[in-house]
């Protein structure tokens, strides 16, 4: 088995990932997103049977993906789960549509309108980016004067990204949240992921405790997974007078905190999935021929 791990640095994740597929006979090519150069009409692609997508720049992991997509290498995550995830409303619409329950979002496209989300949903309210990770550009805001002062920075800073206002209602955590990491259809493992602060991003700090998997957690978790069409997936949940609700869905999720918590073997878990779905791929062209 010939696995490719689509790359941007290697982290301790990338590191357990090969040393875990290596462990298991696997022939690993570290694909580095700096170097490729791609001819659109002429497909050249290392000779992988599956593609892991660990890259740290969507632009670079989307583009890769639909190139993959149309040359028919198979990649986890899909492209069409990686646009997803990788947008915040995407993955909000996804969520509604498939009644999984998630927290409330206001969408507005000028300063003006932004202010009139953030008032009919009552402050505080949490204005992010659409796109982005590790909790960075957020803002609590707890007031009409931080309000407008935040749209105000938004609007000048001119770029694409920040015309879109996207506005969620602010939860009040007990201190914690929950990553629950899937594989497939099953729910590996679960962490609580703890801070003073109200992000509790382990990015940011935040540090990781056991969360045992109730069957909310599993059924939330896997049915979120299965609304966004990924194949690993770490699913951010928040505790709720109203029970858990979903935050975002992240693909290329980090685990090392998650690990931490567990005695099960995550890397080789992933590694698992990844040859018995290229297998699976085989058998199905081989019956197809």
């Amino acid at each position: 088995m010939k696995i490719g791990v689509l790359i941007s640095r290697i982290r301790i994740e990338e590191k357990l990932i090969i040393r875990a597929a290596e462990a298991r006979g696997c022939e690993v090519l570290r694909i580095n997103d700096r170097d490729l150069v791609f001819d659109l009409e002429r497909p050249d692609f290392p000779d992988v049977e599956i593609v892991l997508d660990r890259s740290m720049v969507h632009s670079r992991a989307e583009y890769t993906l639909r190139l993959l997509e149309s040359w028919g290498i198979p990649a986890v995550n899909s492209y069409r789960a990686t646009i997803t995830c990788d947008n915040k409303f995407l993955t909000n619409m996804a969520l509604v549509e498939n009644g999984v329950p998630t927290l409330r979002t206001m969408l507005a496209y000028t300063p003006e309108s932004a202010l009139q989300a953030i008032e009919r949903l009552g402050y505080p309210v949490v204005l992010k980016p659409n796109t982005g990770s590790w909790g960075r550009l957020l803002a609590k805001i707890n007031d009409r004067d931080a309000a407008e002062a935040v749209l105000e920075h938004k609007e000048i800073l001119g770029s694409y990204h920040h015309s879109i206002f996207y506005i969620q209602e602010y939860v009040e955590k007990p201190g914690r949240d929950i990553r629950a990491f899937v594989v497939g259809d099953r729910v590996l493992a679960a962490s609580y992921r703890g801070s003073e602060h109200w992000i509790t991003n382990t990015a940011r700090g935040g540090d990781s405790q056991p969360c045992p998997i109730t069957p909310e957690i599993e059924q939330l978790a896997l049915g979120s997974a299965r609304a966004v069409g990924t194949d690993i997936a770490g699913v951010d949940l928040v505790e709720t007078p109203d029970g858990l609700k979903v935050i975002e869905i992240n693909v290329g999720a980090e685990f090392h905190g998650l690990i931490e918590t567990t005695d099960l073997d995550i890397p080789g878990e992933i590694v698992d999935y990844l040859v018995q779905k290229a297998r699976s791929g085989r058998v199905v062209e081989a019956v197809g021929s």
